[in-house]
């Protein structure tokens, strides 16, 4: 069955929606896809790697001030979330941006905003670690680990 354009495009929102302060995961749709069309690994990979920065890239735009987006209180990142991040992001700095795929990638971002990231340095950091975890679990899906 060849992947069709719309089950690419679903893949594309989810992954870039996931890596917003929206809580939402595109993982099981990246394996569905994948378990579908093992021999689309690369393409698939490349969708949701892609999709996945640019929607951290929309985060950090938020962290920067520069998205300025009404978001409803349970779509935004809690201060808690917000500080641990900060605590992460100054003990660590850029660096604490290779753990943007964690669950507390979205305040990271955030962070890496607010903390005046130089977009190069964010875009490479955030593409080597999503891009990492999609492999990893593109890996696990085919059964290469195990």
């Amino acid at each position: 069955m060849m992947l069709e354009g719309s089950a690419l495009l679903g893949l594309f929102v989810a992954a870039f929606v996931a890596a917003t302060p929206v809580p939402f995961q595109s993982e099981i749709i990246f394996a569905g896809l994948l378990a579908a069309e093992p021999g689309r690994f690369w393409v698939i990979l490349l969708v949701a790697s892609v999709a996945n920065v640019l929607g951290s890239l929309l985060t950090y735009g938020l962290g920067r001030g520069a998205v300025a987006l009404p978001l409803p209180e349970r779509f935004r990142i809690s201060q808690t979330t917000l500080d641990r991040a900060a605590g992460w992001y100054g003990r660590w700095g850029v660096w604490s941006l290779l753990l943007s795929w964690a669950p507390l990638g979205d305040a990271l971002t955030f962070a890496a905003g607010v903390m005046r990231t130089p977009v190069w340095l964010f875009l490479l950091l955030v593409g080597v670690a999503k891009t990492g975890r999609y492999a990893v679990l593109g890996a696990v899906v085919l059964g290469l680990f195990g």
